[in-house]
């Protein structure tokens, strides 16, 4: 089977980039033979078995860029001789969309809760969300897609709600987690000694938060909940990278957190946090599925997500974990402190990795198989 996937840049902390990159390597040991067409896909590592097709016209702007990038996937689609040509990004005309990347009409229509008046004004006039959500409209309706693949129900159930798209078209696939790579023994591994590297008694909670962009991910109101628990020894390791980094800095400082956050940056391994931390925290704003949360689990992380992350449907509600409304700071505060007692349970830890021990990469490769065979040709 020939398989075109798009996907316009590669982030190496990305999690949609991720994906890509195991369900490239997952399909190519299927016996699939995958194209990528990108602008860009420099720093990933390399995998045998695909080829790259860059489109790379030039152009000035983001909007102009991606909409020079979306008319060069649609010839190499239509002229690439493809059995299944599946996009990553809202392109119409492709044969499968993956919305990895959420519904972009729900995320605007969550970002309008937290901005202010004219922030509100900002996001209509944007040119950039303009152009994404007509490009978005076209895609839906267009008669030549056949299957959206969602990594979440939350995800499905936003699609037939803002745009009634047919049930018959949605198919929840869950994201692959590479369940030898993420798993409760890295506590064993690099516990100590990450610990110990940076200032951490081991008896002190540690909460692992891991995303970009910090604004939809919640770090703000993260750390005002972080600032008004009962139990003043948290501690908080924040893994990623933002333009605002130095302003969540200064936050932390005039909350009188200094000490109890760690800002790491971006990590292309983050093994040893998750090795590290008692819990995982992402009370994001909106997240259609972070490949985090899951691998989170994965290593037997409780976590604390929102009730806008499409990852919080596994969890068991102080089981091996708690779902949050973001915005209700001191409600999310008590939610830590709960989590700290979730971290210190066997039995959570226990569950948390139970919970994800069915998605591995090869199930999600099976899954995305098995549709492109009943859209391509009969199963064989």
């Amino acid at each position: 089977m020939k398989i075109a996937i798009v996907r316009q840049r590669y982030n190496p902390y990305g999690g949609a980039e991720r994906f890509v990159e195991r369900a490239l390597g997952a399909l190519v040991q299927e016996g699939a033979k995958v194209t990528l067409i990108t602008r860009s896909w420099e720093g990933a590592e390399l995998r045998a078995g695909y080829r790259q097709v860059l489109c790379n016209p030039q152009a000035c702007g983001r909007v102009a860029r991606d909409r020079s990038f979306a008319r060069c996937a649609q010839r190499e689609m239509a002229s690439g001789g493809y059995d299944i040509t599946q996009s990553h990004e809202r392109i119409p005309g492709c044969m499968v969309f993956r919305a990895g990347d959420g519904v972009h009409a729900a995320w605007l229509g969550r970002l309008r809760r937290v901005r202010g008046p004219l922030g509100r004004l900002g996001l209509v006039i944007n040119p950039y969300h303009r152009y994404i959500l007509a490009a978005e409209r076209e895609m839906f309706a267009h008669p030549k897609l056949r299957a959206i693949i969602c990594n979440s129900r939350m995800v499905r159930d936003e699609i037939v709600r803002y745009y009634g798209v047919a049930a018959e078209k949605l198919h929840v696939i869950y994201n692959g987690v590479d369940l030898e790579a993420f798993h409760p023994g890295l506590a064993d591994e690099h516990r100590q000694t990450v610990r110990r590297a940076h200032g951490i008694a081991e008896e002190s909670p540690l909460f692992l938060f891991v995303g970009n962009g910090f604004e939809r991910k919640g770090v703000p109101q993260l750390l005002r909940a972080l600032a008004a628990m009962d139990n003043k020894d948290a501690r908080l390791a924040v893994v990623g990278g933002d333009k605002k980094l130095a302003v969540m800095r200064k936050l932390a400082d005039r909350l009188g957190l200094g000490a109890r956050v760690l800002f790491i940056g971006p990590q292309k391994d983050v093994k040893p946090w998750y090795g590290a931390a008692d819990a995982f925290v992402l009370p994001t704003l909106y997240d259609p599925c972070p490949n985090a949360a899951l691998e989170a689990l994965a290593c037997g992380l409780p976590s604390l997500l929102s009730s806008a992350c499409g990852a919080a449907e596994w969890l068991a509600p102080e089981r091996n974990g708690l779902i949050v409304e973001v915005m209700d700071i001191p409600a999310l505060a008590k939610s830590l402190d709960v989590l700290c007692q979730l971290g210190q349970s066997a039995d959570a830890h226990r569950s948390a990795r139970q919970a994800v021990e069915h998605l591995s990469l090869g199930a999600m490769a099976q899954q995305l198989l098995a549709l492109y065979y009943r859209l391509g040709r009969p199963a064989p």
